[in-house]
Parts: C-alpha cells; sequence; structure tokens
C-alpha cells in the first residue's frame, strides 16, 4: 500500500513553503511520527512526519522547490511488505516482554505552528502512583500552557524531560510501569521507533534557500547564527545577519539589551534570578514589534457611564435568571464596538503587505491577564451574537484563561481588542496594539467626578475611553468618530437596539 506525504497546513495566511532538507531518502525504513523533511514559510519552520511505517519512496518535491499547501512531497510503501525501522525492529527483539508493561507518555498535540515546549512544572516524581487522566506536568509553549495527563494507570518509572528542558513535538517525557499489556502496545511501538530518527537520515546541511542568500549577500556559514534544526542555517537567519551588517555602527543598544549595571555584592546576594516563562518571551517580542512596525497613536474620550448602570441595576437579576449569567459591563462594550466598527470599518482591518483587508465580521478579542501572563481569547462573530450569549463567551473563556486551558485556536483571528485596565483600578492608559489588528479600545475605572450637565454641577459616574489605533491605516477623523459613537451608544444603550 503507497502512503502519500502532502504538505501540512503552514498556517494563518500562510500558503506556500520551499522544501529546506530532506532527513530521509529513497528506500530508507521510516517509522511513524519520524521527521521526514523540514519546510521553510515566510513565518515559521514546519517539519513534516511520516503518516505511517515503512519504506520511503519517491520524493517528488526535492530540496530548494516550492511547494503550496496539500501539494504532494513523497510517497511511502507501508503494509505488511514494509520493512521496519531498525531501531524498532532491534528494540522489539531485545527485549519483547519488558516493554510490554510499560507505556511512554509523549509531548500531545501542542497546536499550529508549535513545534516546541519547555516542560515547566512536574506534579509527580519516580516512584509515584499515578492514576490514569491523572495531571503528570505542565508545558510552556510561546502562546499557551499544555497539561499532561497519564495516559494510563501505573507507577511513574523515569522522568525523560525534567523542569526546564525544551522538548520538540515528538519527545517522550516520562515512561509509566504496571500498565496493562494492551495499553501499552502501542506506545512502546512508537517508543522503541523514536530513536531511529536520529540514528538515520543524512548529514546535518542548511537549508538550500539560506545557501542561495548567504552566497547573494557575500557572507559565509560563521557568520550566520542557525536557529534551525540541530543549528541549521535558516533563511530567516540569514535575513537577519544582513541586517546586522547592514545596520550604521553607531546606533547605540535599546535599553532593553544594554549590559547590567554594576551591582553591589551584599545587594546581589539578596536578589532573586527567575528565568522568563515562554509566554512572558513571546508577549514581550509581539508587544515591542508592534511598537516597531505599526504607527501607533491614541485619542482619548470619556463616557458617562449613567444610563449603562441604571439600565444594569434594573434587569441584571432578571437577566442571571434567565440566562444564567451575570450581566456586566463587557457585552455592553463588546455590542457598542461592533456598532462603531461598522462605520469606521478601517479600524476592524489590517495591512497585509501593499494591501488593506476588510473584515466583513467582527472578531472581538478580550484581553484578559492570568497568572501566566496576558493573553486575549477571541469571541468569533461578536457582531452577530446577544448581550447573552457575548457574556457567556466572555465568562468562559476568561475562566479558562485563568487555568490555562485555551487553546491556540481560541487566541487566532481576532480583528479588533477590547482591554479593561478598569478592573484593576487604572484611571488611564494608552494600550498596545495586538497586531495585526489596526485598534485596540482601553477601558478604565468608573470614578465619580463633577459634570456640567444643562448648565448645573453634577456628580456623575465617568470612564476615561482610550484608543490606541494604527495611522497607517486609519486617520484620526476615524479613530474619533470610532470613539464618539461608542461613547453615544453607552451613554444612551437604547441606540444599540435600534441600530443608531
Amino acid at each position: 500500500m503507497t502512503i502519500e506525504v502532502r504538505v501540512p497546513t503552514l498556517g494563518e495566511s500562510v500558503t506556500e513553503a520551499t522544501v529546506a532538507t530532506w532527513f530521509k531518502k529513497p528506500g530508507d525504513a521510516v517509522a511513524m511520527d519520524e521527521m521526514l523533511c523540514e519546510l521553510e514559510t515566510d513565518k515559521v519552520t514546519v517539519e513534516v512526519p511520516s503518516p505511517a511505517a515503512g519504506v520511503m519512496g519517491e520524493i517528488v518535491a526535492a530540496e530548494g522547490e516550492t511547494v503550496g499547501v496539500d501539494a504532494l512531497l513523497a510517497t511511502i510503501a507501508a503494509g505488511e511488505g514494509a520493512a521496519p525501522a531498525p531501531a524498532a525492529a532491534a528494540a522489539s527483539a531485545a527485549a519483547p516482554a519488558a516493554s510490554a508493561g510499560s507505556v511512554d507518555v509523549m509531548v500531545p498535540t501542542l497546536g499550529e505552528s508549535v513545534t516546541e515546549a519547555t516542560v515547566a512544572t512536574w506534579f509527580k516524581k519516580v516512584g509515584d502512583n499515578v492514576a490514569q487522566d491523572e495531571m503528570l506536568c505542565e508545558l510552556e509553549t510561546d502562546k499557551v500552557s499544555v497539561e499532561v495527563p497519564a495516559p494510563t494507570s501505573g507507577v511513574l518509572a523515569e522522568i525523560v524531560a525534567p523542569e526546564g528542558s525544551t522538548v520538540d513535538a515528538a519527545a517522550k517525557l516520562a515512561v509509566i510501569s504496571g500498565a496493562a499489556a494492551g495499553a501499552a502496545a502501542a506506545p512502546a511501538q512508537a517508543a522503541a521507533a523514536a530513536p531511529a530518527a536520529t540514528s538515520t537520515g543524512k548529514d546535518i546541511a542548511n537549508a538550500p534557500s539560506a545557501q542561495k542568500a548567504m552566497a547573494e549577500a557575500g557572507l559565509s556559514a560563521d557568520q550566520v547564527t542557525g536557529t534551525g534544526r540541530d543549528g541549521r542555517i535558516m533563511k530567516e537567519d540569514v535575513s537577519k545577519a544582513v541586517a546586522a551588517v547592514s545596520a550604521p555602527a553607531p546606533a547605540p543598544a535599546p535599553a532593553a539589551q544594554a549590559p547590567r549595571a554594576p551591582v553591589a555584592a551584599e545587594d546581589e546576594a539578596r536578589e532573586e534570578r527567575v528565568r522568563m516563562t515562554r509566554l512572558r518571551q513571546t508577549i514581550a517580542k509581539r508587544l515591542k514589534d508592534a511598537q516597531n512596525t505599526a504607527a501607533i497613536l491614541t485619542t482619548y474620550n470619556e463616557v458617562d457611564m449613567t444610563e449603562v448602570m441604571a439600565l444594569r441595576n434594573q434587569y441584571k437579576d432578571q437577566f442571571e435568571k434567565k440566562h444564567g449569567v451575570r450581566l456586566g459591563f463587557m457585552s455592553f462594550f463588546t455590542k457598542a464596538c461592533c456598532h462603531a466598527l461598522k462605520e469606521v470599518p478601517e479600524v476592524n482591518a489590517e495591512i497585509d503587505g501593499n494591501d488593506i483587508v476588510y473584515k466583513n465580521f467582527v472578531h472581538m478579542g478580550v484581553a484578559a491577564g492570568t497568572p501566566q501572563g496576558l493573553v486575549v481569547p477571541v469571541i468569533r462573530d461578536a457582531d452577530s451574537m446577544s448581550f447573552a450569549a457575548i457574556e457567556k463567551a466572555i465568562a468562559e473563556k476568561g475562566k479558562r484563561a485563568r487555568d490555562g486551558k485555551l487553546s491556540m485556536a481560541e487566541m487566532q483571528g481576532g480583528t479588533f481588542t477590547i482591554s479593561n485596565g478598569g478592573v484593576y483600578g487604572s484611571l488611564m492608559s494608552s494600550p498596545i496594539l495586538n497586531p495585526p489588528q489596526s485598534g485596540i479600545l482601553g477601558m478604565h475605572k468608573i470614578q465619580d467626578r463633577p459634570m456640567v450637565i444643562n448648565g448645573e454641577i453634577k456628580i456623575r459616574p465617568m470612564m476615561y475611553l482610550a484608543l490606541s489605533y494604527d495611522h497607517r491605516i486609519v486617520d484620526g477623523k476615524g479613530a474619533v468618530t470610532f470613539l464618539v459613537r461608542v461613547k453615544e451608544a453607552l451613554e444612551d444603550p437604547r441606540r444599540l437596539l435600534m441600530d443608531l
């Protein structure tokens, strides 16, 4: 039987890739999930695993070729006649009975475009009894935290990846012994085949596209730091090296990269140094990238919350009784933003190269602070949802965000974001864009202030609003108009019902 190896999903908005390196050649034995080749896109490097065990057949897309999503890369001869991977055959011949009572704990699916994770915490130690589905450890990726459950009951016999180690998407984390033979069969075969990935294949070589780029730039391999598999130089590594060489020498280093100031010995003894989590590193990088890329400007306004608060107080008990969720302010703000985005569509758009992509829908990102850092779960098609549906979605996603249960898919594809700093007491702030979005609304605390109403001074519950926007696509008129429409909708909520 012939199995086709095709280009996997490459990620949001990525339609093609370059074949960088083949780790196998025709005639080689391959194990299921063993890495066959590596693809390069303009954003990430993607490893292609084998969909089945067998023998490598024809390589259709050679190194250096450009291929689209779902394009045919190679074929594998699978079935009873296929030769097993040498390491797998040796392992099964050497100790068929020893592996029958043990199960390997493997890295679970990490999500689209995520190829590695860091082992953050082990909840069990070697020798502990574990129950099936009991949490063994927690992994951190650059986007989410992933809990790893026990695949079976037994005793934790070995921890292969200790805390702090970085593991790839097909790595073994631990071994559980005392498991039923039937439950252990499939994982044991996968574990036996795993060494074949490192013991076979060709010598490490830089990506063809990187070789070409280095030749064009006149750089040698020792001038470029490789970030690919096993230190392989990728195309983006060459681009970074070229930028570093061409950058003006006198430019001062950014403050964040400046050498640390000298610290007295007695002070250093009282310091605590903690490595940044992958999530925190990603947050730092994305926010700085947003400042470096977008022309961020912020406009401010204030809103009188009297009518929204009165409407909420009047109906909150009936609302909760009927819908099973509390009526908060976020549904009002979400509805008001969706209403304003229809009038000012550029705030809901994004720049893609030399094009502006207008979105005829609103996928609302709602920024949420968690113990691990800031995450932005996305409520899809918020413009077509009711108040109750919005409140339920925010409550459910907020809880799972705090528990680290959000998937990557739930944090992708947002078109606009709302950030509520008021829950922490913020009176006024300037939020940073969540790229590639062009707008983010900052909410703040509600504070009683004296206001002039019809010539009289009255105390009103006021909130400052801040809209940060990308001035490359949104003009000042559009930004101000958007914020005024949000203010009008909140100060007279009946306008939302009448679409005014």
